[in-house]
């Protein structure tokens, strides 16, 4: 599900935070996230809630991309979608759990909204560059099916319960899918002209993409998706809620990898959206 797997844990989370919600304010040290880089004095002060954001502050030296200096950026400032913070938020889950993340994938999420093909034993963790030794935190790859994505997209539009039954803690969906980042601030001006001026709307809140509604539009089509959040994952992997719908849509691209030129990107998926939408009458 590549990048959907972020929001899981971000659902997975909430049993936990919801039994000591101290938790969120505990700082990256407390929690033995230190990678074979040690922290800058400034990185120390991450705490728990800044990875989900995507707000740590915590960036490797060698690692690809555009991240910006190690130490320059204080933990909660800035948005930048490093994959460092969901990678040592999952090492973070596991030892405030107390259990493997596909173990509690298991019990906390598969068995109670039964889950019809979730397979423990497909799960496996890849280490991030190994040549390069870039960190000890993992990606906690994950693989499941169509519809066990729909029963967790169904799961979040039903606020965590599951026929009666309080599977997520109540008021724990709204965290999650609050939006702390604009899309403003996820897409700024440099990528704007890349993107020839149309860029995504979406914004972020804490694992989960939260639509970021335009300013002055009179479509009724941008209108409804107001309050939606999507799960996103590199080439068309997507778990959709839209409220105002009682919506969940869910998007999956297979054999990706023999067949490239069928990946749907965001910007994309947001027109498929807007058609869906356009649909209902």
């Amino acid at each position: 599900m590549a990048s959907v797997r972020k929001s899981v844990l971000g659902m997975l989370f909430g049993k936990y935070i919801a039994k000591d919600p101290r938790l969120l304010h505990a700082t990256v040290k407390d929690l033995g996230l230190e990678d074979l880089e040690p922290f800058e004095p400034i990185e120390e002060r991450a705490t728990l809630q800044d990875p989900p954001m995507a707000r740590s502050g915590i960036y490797l030296r060698d690692a690809d991309g555009d991240s910006p200096r190690k130490g320059s950026v204080a933990p909660g400032t800035q948005f930048v979608y490093n994959n460092w913070d969901f990678n040592a938020a999952g090492t973070a889950f596991e030892r405030v759990a107390a259990k493997g993340i596909y173990e509690a994938l298991e019990t906390d999420l598969a068995r109670p909204i039964g889950m019809q093909d979730y397979d423990i034993a497909k799960q496996k963790k890849i280490q991030v560059a190994p040549k390069k030794k870039l960190s000890v935190h993992p990606e906690y790859a994950m693989y499941l099916s169509t519809r066990d994505m729909a029963r967790l997209g169904f799961l979040m539009a039903r606020y965590g319960q599951w026929k009666g039954v309080d599977v997520l803690p109540k008021n724990w969906v709204e965290y999650p899918t609050t939006l702390y980042t604009p899309a403003s601030d996820v897409w700024p001006r440099a990528l704007q002209r890349e993107f020839g001026g149309t860029v995504s709307r979406w914004g972020y809140g804490a694992m989960w993409w939260v639509w970021d509604a335009p300013i002055g539009t009179t479509s009724a089509n941008w209108t409804v998706i107001t309050a939606s959040y999507t799960a996103s994952g590199t080439d068309g992997q997507y778990i959709t809620v839209i409220p105002s719908l009682d919506l969940v849509v869910v998007h999956k691209n297979a054999n990706i990898d023999q067949e490239p030129n069928r990946s749907v990107g965001l910007l994309a998926y947001q027109t498929i959206l807007q058609m869906v939408v356009a649909s209902r009458r």
